[in-house]
């Protein structure tokens, strides 16, 4: 049997604030091709995780490798550029700027050359970035949107644009920071639908962090919880979301089985 690597790699990995670790004792290894979904409570150390993944942060201690090699400590732009990409939990959009211009300036930024931002942007109306934004916006289903001001578009449509550009620079892995946040319950499965669509269409590796686990329950095949910044549970969805210190710690469901019987039984 052939062993394959998985795409992404942490060894040890932690993070400390002075006194305060946000993140500890975290290993663990993702497969390409994987959907894996990233729970855990306010202040559990997820957004931590992630942000030592994409460079946003440096751990304090331990290894991360992308594809076999090691970008630990690696700044964002330069992980980004290796194929490892993020969107935010609020959008980072451009709302003076129309759909499609955005969608035009985060193509000249994956494609320009790095130094100055006008180096980047000016070559914006070339035939290849236009081709290119038009089939990005009808991948994410945001065509009709094109010419619309960013700033006055619907919240679902601006998270669908500013993960599309996420996506510009052709990465094999990309993390979304709680995608259906601040979107309402009856557009939230409709919103995945084209994202997790548009995603695997093109054979993505997705993490992403979320608080819904109606959310996580049909769109993930592995869940990573995490708690006091370390993972408590990684398994298939069924499997974690079961787990006695998930449902106590993070679900809220304290219904901790005991082997005890009760007395009197």
């Amino acid at each position: 049997m052939i062993n394959v690597a998985p795409i992404l790699e942490v060894r040890d990995l932690e993070r400390t604030f002075g006194s305060v670790v946000a993140a500890r004792d975290i290993s663990l290894g993702i497969p390409a091709h994987q959907t894996v979904g990233i729970i855990g409570s306010n202040g559990a150390g997820k957004t931590t995780f992630v942000n030592m993944i994409t460079g946003y942060l440096k751990p304090s201690k331990g290894q991360i490798m992308f594809e076999g090699r090691d970008i630990t400590g690696l700044p964002s732009r330069q992980i980004m550029n290796l194929g490892l990409s993020r969107s935010f939990q609020v959008p980072q959009v451009f709302a003076s700027l129309t759909v499609f211009e955005n969608m035009c300036i985060a193509l000249g930024l994956a494609e320009g050359k790095p130094g100055l931002f006008n180096r980047a942007v000016m070559p914006l109306r070339t035939p290849a970035i236009l081709a290119r934004a038009e089939e990005i916006l009808a991948q994410f289903k945001i065509a009709a949107y094109r010419n619309a001001l960013t700033g006055k578009i619907p919240q679902g449509i601006r998270k669908l644009l500013d993960i599309a550009m996420a996506t510009v620079g052709h990465p094999r892995l990309v993390m979304l920071d709680e995608p259906t946040s601040g979107i309402s319950i009856e557009e939230k499965f409709g919103l995945m639908d084209i994202i997790m669509g548009a995603l695997k269409a093109r054979d993505m590796t997705v993490l992403f962090v979320e608080h819904d686990m109606e959310i996580v329950r049909r769109y993930a095949d592995r869940v990573l919880a995490f708690y006091e910044g370390t993972v408590i549970a990684d398994g298939a969805p069924d499997t974690a979301l079961a787990n006695d210190k998930v449902k106590a710690y993070i679900i809220g469901e304290h219904h901790v089985q005991s082997s005890i019987p009760a007395a009197g039984a």
